[in-house]
């Protein structure tokens, strides 16, 4: 599966909602509000992967993930969400997208990033890990429904050479 990874467009809207919608449980999903808070926030920005590949119900390239995060300024970034069709996924596309968010946070001056897991996403978890995350913590009745989550965290500084 062929991707490019770019910036959000706000025709991208509806579509991403949706995708939000198919890839979490009704009480964990954005509500519209919600989504559109997080990516109108101040250092918030949005990446879309869209595929290159022909898609034939499509008028342009099909939105197969997106990933939203922000910047607060204060060193330390943050992922709010990150959502792969489930079609899309084991594609590279979340890494892909993952590898584009910590180079921005880092040209922002980010020293780290975080983000938040259900406990009971094992799936997202174990990607988080082999991607340099660590739990931090858990918070309790994180989740309207109350479940609790994992803080993950991530270094962005480079690891000084070992002599």
């Amino acid at each position: 599966m062929r991707f490019t990874v770019r910036d959000y467009r706000s025709d991208d809207f509806d579509t991403l909602w949706a995708i939000d919608q198919s890839c979490f449980e009704p009480d964990i999903a954005y509500s519209r509000r919600e989504l559109q808070f997080y990516l109108r926030r101040p250092g918030a920005f949005t990446l879309v992967a869209g595929s290159t590949d022909e898609v034939s119900d499509a008028p342009g390239p099909a939105i197969l993930a997106f990933l939203v995060a922000e910047s607060s300024g204060r060193e330390m970034g943050h992922i709010i969400t990150i959502d792969v069709r489930a079609q899309a996924r084991r594609h590279h596309i979340g890494s892909a997208l993952l590898d584009a968010a910590e180079e921005r946070l880092r040209a922002a001056k980010c020293h780290a990033v975080r983000l938040e897991t259900a406990v009971d996403n094992s799936s997202a978890l174990s990607f988080y890990k082999r991607r340099g995350y660590d739990v931090i913590k858990i918070i309790p009745h994180y989740y309207s429904n109350g479940l609790d989550a994992l803080l993950l965290e991530k270094n962005l500084l480079p690891v000084p050479a070992s002599s």
